[in-house]
Formats: structure tokens, C-alpha cells, sequence
């Protein structure tokens, strides 16, 4: 771990202005520029409040479903616009492999740094819905959102970098990440709350990280609470993964260049 890391603190400007120079590139000719953070996350609760409040209910323990939906939608949307991203950073700068020996993490890493600014616009919406429908603000939230936060970096960047590698290899990895983002969309509590797995699944559930982190996320900022256990599985596994992923993309790295 600590010889992944060094590259990356030695080059750390690199990885600043690399991520600065993606945040450029999205937004300097778009219409809409930062807005377009938020549309994504805000039509995408538009459309699931209208579906599970009128269609199909969903009870959410007398939260506003709005707010529900969205504290799940944001962090959502940064695992898989990160992981996409991420993905296909290697191969979408050919010539910088090729012809330039930096470390190669920082492509990646990079990508996932410029969606974090999207997820901090996106998240300002939160407070106006919050305001809107006059649920609570707690203080403790500001302990352990970054606690949580943590532990789906860890997540995104040990899945990212192993798709980053592996996808040099096998250009088809971009197109199966689509479909185990959908997939995976529809495993995690994001449109739905937990309660609705039955108690006995409960356990097997949680297995998926983002099942924990998710639900995390709502606990803080729903009720105030501390994360319960069920993060201690969604952290162990997002530390196995980001061990795992760093391990591949070091392993594969000395080949990218005569690959692509």
C-alpha cells in the first residue's frame, strides 16, 4: 500500500492540475456548465418520486421521499459516473501512456477526483429539498459523513483502477461495467429502503457494500445516528477491494504502453 501511494504523493501536482484539466474539459464549451451536476441526480428523484409515491408507494418511515430518494441518488451517481470514468481513462489517453512515464494511477484517479466536485454541487440540492420539506439538520452528520465518504472512495478507486487495467486488455469491460451498474442499481437501497428485505436476507444483503454505505448515508442524515455495524462489512470489503485493485492495475502497468 505504502509503495502504491508514494508515486502518487510525489506527484501529487500532477494529479491536481490533471484534475483540474478534466473539469475544464467537461464544462468549458456546456451550455448549462455545473447545473448539469445537478440535473442528473435531481430528474432522476423526480421521476422515481412520482412512480413510488403515486404508482407504487413506498413507505420510507414517514420521510419525505424526495429527500430519501436523493441522499441515495448522489452517492450513487458518483460510484458509477466515477467508475465509467475511471474505466476508460487509460485507453482515452493513448498518447500520454505511450509516449510519457508518469504514474499511470493518476489517469484514473483523476477521473474519480473530478466527480467529486459534481458530488459536492450535487449535494447542495440536498439542504434546499431538506429546507423544502422541513426535515431536520444534524450537527452529528458533519462526524460521520466523512467517515462514510471514505469508505466509498476506497470502494470506487479499488473497482476503478482494476476496470482502468483490466479494460487495456479486454476493451469489452466498459460495456459489462454498464450492465453490472444496472444491476447493481437495482441490489442497492437506492429507490427503496431496506425495510423491504425481508429480516432473514438481511445479513446477505448487506454483503453489498453499497447496500452499508448507502444506508449509512441515510441514517446520518435522516435520523442523526451513527452508522450501525452493518458499515463494518461494506469498509472490510472496500479496503479488500482497494488493496485488490491497486494490486492489479501495479501488476499490469509495465505492459500498458505496448498494449494499447
Amino acid at each position: 500500500m505504502a509503495i502504491s501511494l508514494a508515486p502518487l504523493i510525489s506527484s501529487r501536482e500532477l494529479l491536481v492540475a490533471w484534475t483540474v484539466r478534466t473539469i475544464r474539459a467537461r464544462y468549458q464549451q456546456s451550455l448549462l456548465g455545473w447545473f448539469w451536476a445537478i440535473v442528473q441526480p435531481a430528474a432522476s428523484v423526480a421521476i422515481y418520486s412520482l412512480v413510488f409515491t403515486l404508482v407504487v408507494p413506498v413507505q420510507t418511515g414517514g420521510f419525505p421521499y424526495p429527500v430519501f430518494s436523493y441522499i441515495a441518488v448522489v452517492p450513487w451517481t458518483l460510484l458509477s459516473t466515477s467508475l465509467t470514468d475511471m474505466t476508460g481513462s487509460l485507453v482515452g489517453n493513448i498518447a500520454l501512456v505511450q509516449k510519457i512515464y508518469f504514474p499511470r494511477q493518476i489517469l484514473a484517479i483523476s477521473a474519480m477526483a473530478a466527480r467529486l466536485m459534481d458530488f459536492g454541487v450535487a449535494a447542495s440540492l440536498l439542504v434546499i429539498l431538506m429546507l423544502a420539506y422541513h426535515s431536520p439538520f444534524f450537527f452529528s452528520a458533519l462526524i460521520y459523513l466523512p467517515l462514510i465518504l471514505v469508505v466509498q472512495l476506497m470502494l470506487t478507486t479499488g473497482l476503478g483502477l482494476a476496470c482502468a487495467a483490466l479494460n487495456v486488455f479486454y476493451r469489452d469491460v466498459q460495456t459489462v461495467l454498464v450492465l453490472v451498474l444496472q444491476l447493481w442499481f437495482y441490489a442497492s437501497p437506492v429507490i427503496y429502503p431496506v425495510s423491504l428485505v425481508p429480516e432473514r436476507y438481511t445479513w446477505i444483503y448487506y454483503l453489498n457494500p453499497m447496500a452499508g454505505i448507502l444506508q449509512a448515508y441515510r441514517d446520518t442524515l435522516l435520523t442523526g445516528a451513527a452508522p450501525g455495524l452493518y458499515l463494518l462489512p461494506a469498509a472490510l470489503f472496500s479496503l479488500l477491494l482497494l488493496l485488490g485493485g491497486q494490486w492489479i492495475f501495479r501488476r499490469y502497468e509495465p505492459l500498458f504502453a505496448d498494449i494499447i
